[in-house]
């Protein structure tokens, strides 16, 4: 009966669990799709712990490689058609040249033909060369990177981060002041400073010697007091920002000859650097003046107070300078071109769930890899050792016809 009931009991194959309490997960367990091994058919291994911790670390560091990659966001550059209408355009200068103030003339002349005498909307003052010289960011335009570094702490120009660009946005906008004249040392130099206002249209502004370059009355300036020698502190386009680096910013150019034509041609690129370009475009009006064009239209802006957002512009330069004939006219000459395109550089930040996604996506691309690489060392160890087995050498084993045992050795010697 013990055995009938114990056939029974295999030919409906019954287990243990079968006769357990009732589990009312019992029908959840059902839908597991994961197979499960017993751990009596497992075995731990030094090589799989030693995969292990590899696998470990390598998960750990890539997952901290995307939250820091996240954590700093994405910067992203768009070009479009720039919104609004366009009517003037502010320039900021900051420059000293190695000429008294009396002797100098700044004019800006656009391709519409209009003049503006900057003279009297700039600031002059007299100030020495020597006060200048020792900038530590200054450097040379025009030369090779190599002949840049010789210049004691030169700086050369990098584009900043949108972050640099928001904090300096914030700090003050106002003019550094002239450094007052040591003792016993005369002015020979000008400092001239100042925005002004101007078409927003292709032009140049240039900075000449009294009776040179216009028709106009005054006295004939000697020729022998001529020195375009110049040191340029700011140069910027639209919204006064003396904060932000731009390529012409601590310029220096220097020369021995009176007669020296500086000639530099820009193109002016407006931008907007933001962390959040959905507000940007939700504000953008093209029936009003660009923002980036100077303080007054900033202040018109629907987004003049955002501290997400800064309005301005760069510019490309190319520089040359060259001795002239005495018939011709010295000075520094600054030509621009406006781009009729909008940089928008935004810094944007992906979503919580995409962040997840992606860790998740790298820890399980590990894993996979990880284990494949451990199945081939695995199999590789394996074929190493079975080349290392002397040929025609007999192992030992449990289902091996070969290997006589004990029990027949002893059959042999009883004659059975």
């Amino acid at each position: 009966m013990a055995a009938n009931g114990m056939n029974g009991f295999a030919e409906a194959k019954l287990e243990n669990d079968d006769f357990a309490p009732s589990d009312p997960l019992k029908t959840i367990r059902a839908f597991d799709a994961f197979p499960k091994t017993k751990p009596s058919y497992t075995e731990q291994t030094n090589s799989g712990g030693v995969w292990t911790i590899i696998l470990v670390l390598a998960s750990l560091w890539l997952a901290n490689t995307e939250l820091s990659r996240w954590w700093k966001g994405n910067t992203t550059h768009s070009f479009s058609v720039e919104q609004g209408v366009g009517h003037d355009l502010q320039i900021n200068l900051d420059v000293v040249v190695r000429m008294k103030c009396e002797d100098l003339h700044v004019n800006v002349q656009d391709a519409s033909g209009d003049r503006i005498l900057a003279g009297s909307t700039l600031h002059k003052d007299p100030t020495a060369w020597i006060q200048w010289g020792n900038n530590r960011r200054m450097h040379t335009l025009g030369a090779t990177r190599e002949e840049r570094l010789e210049v004691k702490s030169a700086g050369e120009y990098r584009e900043e981060d949108v972050h640099d660009y928001l904090g300096a946005a914030t700090k003050s906008k106002k003019w550094p002041r002239t450094p007052k004249l040591p003792r016993n040392i005369d002015s020979d130099s000008c400092r001239i400073y100042g925005s002004m206002e101007g078409n927003k249209v292709q032009g140049d502004f240039h900075i000449t010697a009294r009776g040179h370059g216009y028709m106009e009355l005054g006295q004939h300036l000697d020729h022998n007091t001529f020195n375009f020698s110049h040191h340029i502190n700011e140069l910027s386009f639209g919204p006064f920002y003396p904060s932000l680096t731009n390529p012409l910013d601590n310029t220096i150019a220097t020369t021995d000859s009176h007669f020296q034509k500086f000639q530099y041609y820009l193109s002016i690129v407006p931008t907007v650097y933001t962390t959040n370009p959905k507000a940007l475009k939700k504000y953008t009006d093209k029936y009003h003046s660009s923002p980036s064009s100077g303080e007054d239209e900033l202040r018109a802006h629907r987004m003049r107070g955002a501290k997400n957002a800064v309005f301005t512009n760069q510019y490309a330069v190319t520089e040359q300078s060259h001795p002239v004939p005495e018939n011709a006219v010295p000075g520094v000459f600054v030509k621009f071109d406006i781009e009729p395109i909008l940089l928008t550089i935004a810094e944007e930040w992906s979503s919580l769930l995409s962040l997840l996604v992606r860790v998740i996506n790298v820890i399980s691309g590990v894993l996979v890899a990880g284990g494949w690489l451990y199945a081939m060392s695995e199999w590789a160890k394996e074929m190493r050792s079975r080349g290392q087995r002397a040929p025609g050498a007999q192992y030992e084993g449990i289902l091996s016809p070969t290997t006589p045992s004990v029990s027949d050795e002893k059959r042999k010697q009883l004659g059975f």
